[in-house]
This record gives structure tokens, C-alpha cells and sequence, in this order.
């Protein structure tokens, strides 16, 4: 494949003038004198549903394993996720949220049914892990719960019913059962979902008919003393911007934010290998990556023609890569590797969605463990062994921006041109204020062959010290397995250097820098 670099590319938060900026320069302005809107941090929020490995095996082998757990949670587990500060985690679908009755899974586990999953391979789902073990396990990582409740299968009472056992106090019903069954005190539970992918596996809803479930099972949704949900309506897939519009003027502000559902895949009926792919595959998946921008910035739109003081939030709450599954792997349990090219979309994800964050209130990577553009792989083989994916990596870099103040930019860089004519900006980046006063800086080099140098100016701040770390590999295609855990692993970096006026950094081929400025 033929990669050309000819023309430039200039991107703009402000409408400011870059200053003496010649063609084949790589330059960023950073306006740390601006900023208004945090970026939230539940957009570095966790999927976990039952599917594949991720739940059993990944996130709970039970208190009777041999594998180390902590009240039957994976130890090695809830130490990694413990050192992302994940601050929400989805729950239990996805696809399996709407085959999905509560009841099934309270109570001892002896006498909890079991149900075949018909969505993710037919496995057997026996229940152990319930609503007691999910908001248990958040509790334990200190994040916020989101529940996505069964609009497609299931009842308006069945749901109102789940709401109190979990969050009343009272002397009702369902708060006895919830004792009776071990709990005294009521969880926090602030959000909550209405179905998921009513267009789809939720149900195969028209926006109209949905938009009119979601008002019906909405009444039934109480708040109780001391926990307000925070109602989250099933939203579109990716470039569905119709279905917004109809839920934006049919639904309106009894909902308080509404989701959107957005996949790297470039051909669903032929995804790819996770590792094994050419040059122009890789930059094919960032141009798609990518174009979640147009689709975030469309469905804005469409929201601010009824909502412009933003009071509802865009949730993009499934997002990620979707490879083929891994030869000898259990069908339909979506287990795949994870290459550098895969910390690569997540780097450029994160960066679109900082951009965003007066709207983009939460975003959801799938998924946790052992499933699609995992945080964790995990087996049980020897007593069990954990290996944290390029992915994980990213996201422990990238946790200073949870709760910075965006800092809007420009930058100017080259265009990486495909043989089908694709482009792909050479640089991506994203800076943030945090609460000391300090910057952080994102820079991702999305060029396979060369590194670049990129001169950074700085409005309104005089940088003393800069630190900072990087992550790449030989191969965009490398990755991290059980035998070889650190093929890829973040590395203190040392090419930033100050000067009179900002900042002069040398980013190496295919590597994502997190430099922290004091």
C-alpha cells in the first residue's frame, strides 16, 4: 500500500490564527488560558455483560475457587480495574440485558434458575452472578452502577420492582425481600437505562413505538428518599440520526440523557483478525474510528434543535473494536486480542469524546474483561493468570483527564492518504487543566513508518517541569498474551523538552504520549 503525505491538515477548536507555520510543520496551540467544560469523568466508564468469559472467569470465579478471589471476585481483577479509578461500570447487557429477569439472580444460588444464553454462543447462564454480586463488585470499586433494564422481554413491573429492591429503604415489598436476602441498607444506584438497542436485539422497536415504551415504563420508575435515577434512554446505532430526532421530540426531558452505540468495524461480514492486518487495514480502522466524530457531532446537533442548553446527555455507551473471534475460541463469545492498533483507536476515541464533554456525559468501552476491546484477559489455567491489554494501558494513562477542564486547540499536521483514498490525520491530540493547576497533554503519532517532532505553543501557561509516558511496540500488530505480558507496556518518556514558548516533543512511530506539564 501506497501512503502519501502531501497535504496538511488543520483542525480548530477556536477560531485564533495558527502563527508562522510553514507546510510539513507538526504544530499544536493550546489555549490554557480558556476552558470552561470538565470532561466527565464517567467517559471512562467499563461494559461488563454476560457474555463469553467476561463475567464468569473474568470479573467472578466464585469463593470456592482455587484461583485468589475476594468474596469469589478475581483478585488479580479487581486490582487492575482498582488502578484505572473506573467511575461507572454498564451492566448486564447489552443483547443479554433485554433475555434478562432480575429474579432469576437473588437469592441463595442453589435455588437460582438457570437459562440458556440465546444471544452469545447458547451458553448456560447459572445465575451466580446477580444483582447482590454486580452493585457488590461496584462497591468494592468505588464506581457508579448503570443498569440496563428489560424493555424487550420483560414488564413495567418486573422493572419497578427491581428499582425499589434496589434503592428503597423503606418498609415495602421488595426492601424486605432485599433483607431477607442479606442486604439491610439500599445501594446507590443513580443510572439506569431503559432497554438497550430497542431497534435491534431489544426488542426490534420503531423509534415511535419505543419512544412510547420508554414513557410507560418510565412513570412506573420511582425515586426513592435519597436516590434520584438518572434515566437513560436506548438510543441509535452510529449514524441512525433519525431515531434521535423522534426520541428528542417524543420523549423529550423525562429522559435525562439518551445513548448512541458505535463500533470500529469497517464490513461486518468480514471484520478481520485482531492481529493480523496490513498497513492499510490499520489506517482503514482509525478513518472509521474517526468518523465517530461526524456521527457525535450530528446527533448534537439534532439535540440542541429541541435541548440547546444541553440538560440532556449523549451517552455513547457502547464503543470500541470488533475483530474476528480468535481460532479455537468458543463461537459466539467474541473473545479477541488486543494490538497496538487497538490502544490507537482508544487514544483517538478518548480524544474525540473530550471535545465533546458538554454533551458526551458518559461512554462506555466493550468490553471489560475477555470480550471485543477488552481492559483484561484472563484465564483459569494453574491457579489463573491475568495479562492487561495495550487498551488497559491508555486508559490508566489517560485518568488524569477524568474531571480536568477540556482546553480547546489547534493543530496543524499532515494527512495520511490510503490507496482508496482514506485519510487519516498523522497526529491526534487533547489537553486538559487539572485541579492543581497543572496540564495534561495527549499526543498520538498515528504514523506506522515515521516519528515527528511537534512544536507545542502555549497560551497562558509557562511550563517548568514536563513528565510523561509513552506506549508503542515495533509492530502495530503486537500484542500482550499469558506468556508474554509487557510486549507492550508504557515507558517513562523523555523527548519533551521546554523551551522559550512551549514545548518541543518527538513522538516515535505509532505511540500515544501522555506528558503532564507543572
Amino acid at each position: 500500500m501506497k501512503i502519501l503525505k502531501k497535504s496538511l491538515l488543520l483542525t480548530f477548536s477556536l477560531a485564533l490564527p495558527l502563527l508562522a507555520m510553514q507546510a510539513g510543520d507538526v504544530q499544536v496551540r493550546i489555549h490554557a488560558d480558556q476552558g470552561k467544560t470538565k470532561i466527565n469523568k464517567e467517559i471512562y466508564g467499563q461494559f461488563a455483560e454476560h457474555l463469553g468469559t467476561c463475567i464468569y472467569g473474568g470479573l467472578w470465579v466464585g469463593p470456592d475457587s482455587p484461583i485468589p478471589n475476594r468474596d469469589g471476585y478475581r483478585l488479580d481483577v479487581l486490582n487492575a480495574l482498582k488502578e484505572l479509578q473506573v467511575p461507572v461500570l454498564r451492566w448486564p447487557g447489552g443483547c443479554f440485558a433485554d433475555d434478562y429477569h432480575w429474579m432469576d439472580g437473588i437469592g441463595p444460588k442453589e435455588q437460582r434458575p438457570s437459562l440458556r444464553n440465546n444471544n452469545w454462543g447458547g451458553t448456560i447462564e447459572d445465575n451466580s452472578f446477580g444483582t447482590h454480586e454486580f452493585l457488590n463488585l461496584c462497591e468494592l470499586l468505588g464506581c457508579e452502577p448503570y443498569i440496563s433494564g428489560n424493555v424487550g422481554s420483560g414488564t413495567v413491573k418486573e422493572m419497578a420492582q427491581w428499582v425499589e429492591y434496589m434503592t428503597s429503604d423503606g418498609d415495602t415489598p421488595m426492601a424486605r425481600l432485599r433483607r431477607q436476602n442479606g442486604r439491610d441498607k439500599p445501594w446507590h444506584v443513580k443510572y439506569f437505562g431503559i432497554g438497550n438497542e430497542a431497534w435491534g436485539c431489544g426488542g426490534n422497536m420503531t423509534p415511535e413505538y419505543y419512544a412510547n415504551e420508554f414513557r410507560r415504563y418510565n412513570t412506573y420508575l420511582r425515586n426513592q428518599p435519597g436516590n434520584a435515577l438518572y434515566r437513560i434512554a436506548s438510543g441509535a446505532s452510529d449514524y441512525d440520526y433519525n431515531w434521535t430526532r423522534v426520541l428528542m421530540k417524543a420523549i423529550g426531558r423525562r429522559m435525562n440523557a439518551i445513548s448512541v452505540h458505535y463500533y470500529t468495524i469497517k464490513d461486518w461480514g468480514n471484520k478481520g483478525k485482531a492481529t493480523a492486518f496490513s498497513d492499510e487495514e490499520y489506517y482503514l480502522t482509525l478513518e472509521k474510528c474517526l468518523d465517530v466524530e461526524n456521527v457525535i457531532r450530528k446527533h448534537c446537533q439534532i439535540m440542541d434543535e429541541t435541548d440547546p442548553q444541553k440538560r440532556i446527555g449523549l451517552m455513547v455507551d457502547e464503543w470500541g473494536t470488533w475483530w474476528d473471534e480468535e481460532p479455537g475460541t468458543v463461537p459466539g463469545h467474541l473473545y479477541q486480542q488486543n494490538s497496538l492498533r487497538d490502544a490507537m483507536v482508544a487514544a483517538l476515541m478518548l480524544n474525540v469524546f473530550h471535545k465533546y464533554t458538554d454533551r458526551v456525559r458518559m461512554a462506555n468501552i466493550a468490553q471489560m474483561v475477555n470480550v471485543l476491546q477488552a481492559m483484561i484477559l484472563t484465564d483459569q489455567k494453574d491457579g489463573g493468570h491475568m495479562v492487561l491489554t495495550p487498551t488497559y494501558h491508555v486508559f490508566h494513562m489517560y485518568k488524569g483527564f477524568q474531571e480536568a477542564v477540556h482546553l480547546p486547540l489547534d493543530l496543524m499536521c499532515h494527512q495520511l492518504t490510503t490507496s482508496e483514498g482514506k485519510t487519516v490525520p498523522a497526529l491526534s491530540a487533547s489537553a486538559a487543566r487539572k485541579a492543581d493547576g497543572s496540564l495534561i497533554l495527549s499526543l498520538a503519532n498515528t504514523d506506522l513508518k515515521e516519528a515527528q517532532t511537534v512544536s507545542i505553543q502555549l497560551d497562558g501557561f509557562t511550563p517548568k517541569n514536563v513528565s510523561g509516558q509513552v506506549l508503542t511496540s515495533k509492530n502495530a500488530n503486537d500484542f500482550n498474551d499469558f506468556d508474554h505480558p509487557t510486549n507492550i507496556a508504557p515507558a517513562d518518556f523523555k523527548d519533551a523538552k521546554i523551551k522559550k514558548d512551549g514545548l518541543t516533543v518527538t513522538l516515535p512511530s505509532k505511540s500515544i504520549v501522555v506528558l503532564t506539564l507543572k
